[in-house]
């Protein structure tokens, strides 16, 4: 299996590449966090990008023969809330049908398609060492999607699928290899049925909400027959998990400073050969909140069940 882990931007570092290597990892991914406020801390990484030092990192990972990716909640970034006066219906219609600049987009709205589309295009071209697997996310909230009558023809997953479909069609004029990350998360777990994903549209399946006390064997069996029925709408030819056996800023509710984190290394072993015999060909984990500010508090952690 291919592997990865998922760090914040801020706690990338020499060391934390060739713990990476060590473990077998192919791939690093930079991860700006999530919440409200991801369009903000997604433009702290582009401007800590454009600094020589920091490039300089991302020049040793790739020295290193670690492939660099970017995993990001996107929305709000690519369609600004600012565009809201002159376009509203850009904009998601909320439950009690009103036009609201919160959260996403109106994914039966052709303009508004088009324009997050040619900007996620402009945000790949800014992704310093990127691969051609892009991860641009939908905004990370629960109930974020668009209520007008069109699109109430769609699930939150048909939506989030059509929005995707676009974007790869862009980013392939200029990556003609680009492959696009489809995030069951959330509210997108169930699978879809009305929308196809375009060619270079793949599974990444992030159960968020599950019991982590548990194997991931031991999800009830409706969770791992959704499981099986992404893996065949989207196929099984890339698919990706994404897990949290290692991010602590889930652990430590998302503040600073961080919590100790005690990884449950009895679980992984397990997960990785279930995920694995259904059929996973990529394995990846949030390792967010473990820099150099939780190793001055508590020292070394350990990774050795991710080998």
């Amino acid at each position: 299996m291919k592997k990865s882990l998922l760090i914040h931007p801020e706690e990338l570092s020499v060391k934390w590449i060739d713990r990476m290597i060590d473990v077998g990892c192919d791939t690093l991914a930079l991860h700006p966090a999530g919440g409200a406020n991801a369009h903000e801390s997604l433009q702290r990484m582009l401007d800590r990008l454009q600094d020589e030092d920091y490039r300089a990192l991302l020049d040793y990972a790739d020295a290193r023969g670690l492939k660099v990716e970017y995993a990001m909640h996107t929305a709000r970034f690519l369609l600004p809330a600012e565009l809201f006066d002159e376009h509203p219906d850009y904009f998601r219609e909320n439950a009690e049908g009103q036009r609201v600049c919160d959260h996403n987009l109106c994914a039966s709205n052709e303009a508004a398609l088009d324009l997050f589309a040619q900007n996620a295009l402009a945000l790949a071209k800014k992704l310093y060492k990127t691969s051609d697997t892009f991860y641009f996310w939908m905004d990370d909230v629960r109930d974020g999607f668009c209520h007008c009558e069109k699109c109430r023809r769609m699930t939150p997953s048909e939506q989030q699928l059509t929005v995707m479909n676009r974007v790869i069609g862009a980013l392939r004029t200029e990556f003609p290899n680009a492959r696009l990350a489809y995030l069951a998360y959330q509210i997108c777990l169930p699978c879809p049925a009305s929308v196809k994903p375009a060619e270079g549209i793949f599974l990444e399946y992030a159960p968020f909400d599950r019991d982590f006390d548990k194997k991931a064997e031991e999800m009830p069996e409706d969770q791992i027959k959704n499981i099986k029925d992404l893996l065949s709408y989207f196929a099984k030819d890339d698919a990706r998990v994404l897990e949290y056996w290692y991010d602590n800023s889930m652990f430590s509710r998302w503040k600073k400073p961080p919590k100790q984190m005690f990884p449950k290394n009895h679980l992984i072993p397990a997960d990785l050969a279930f995920y694995r015999s259904l059929g996973f060909e990529d394995i990846a984990s949030f390792a967010c909140f473990l820099g150099e500010d939780y190793e001055a508090l508590y020292g070394d952690f350990d990774l050795s069940a991710y080998k």
